[in-house]
């Protein structure tokens, strides 16, 4: 088993991928290649790139990748909030919200710890 899934923040991560996946799939099909991918796109790129830090075997590649996944942290923070402005969502983000937030804390400390 790969070190990384034991990272509460990897599975974090992974959760709110998951999530925003879930919640996307109705999305209207002419955003299929806009902004469902988009968002999808950017909220799987958290917990890769979590994954593809901790291959790289150093602390200094690591904060790298924390740092990335911070920047696509915010896109997807982005991407949710204009989401709801166009109507788009169809349930309560209160829980994804949240999610978010404690997977952002858990990024920062983990880079501060780096």
């Amino acid at each position: 088993m790969a070190k990384y899934k034991e990272l509460i923040v990897f599975n974090k991560a992974d959760e709110l991928a998951f999530n925003i996946y879930k919640i996307t799939e109705s999305f209207p099909k002419n955003e299929t290649f806009g902004l469902t991918f988009q968002i999808r796109k950017a909220a799987l790129s958290i917990p890769t790139n979590i994954v593809e830090g901790y291959a790289r075997r150093s602390k200094k590649e690591l904060a790298q990748f924390i740092n990335i996944s911070l920047g696509s942290l915010a896109e997807t923070e982005y991407l949710l909030e204009f989401s709801k402005r166009l109507g788009y969502l169809k349930t309560d983000t209160s829980q994804i919200e949240a999610l978010m937030n404690e997977v952002g804390k858990l990024l920062w400390s983990f880079y501060r710890s780096l």
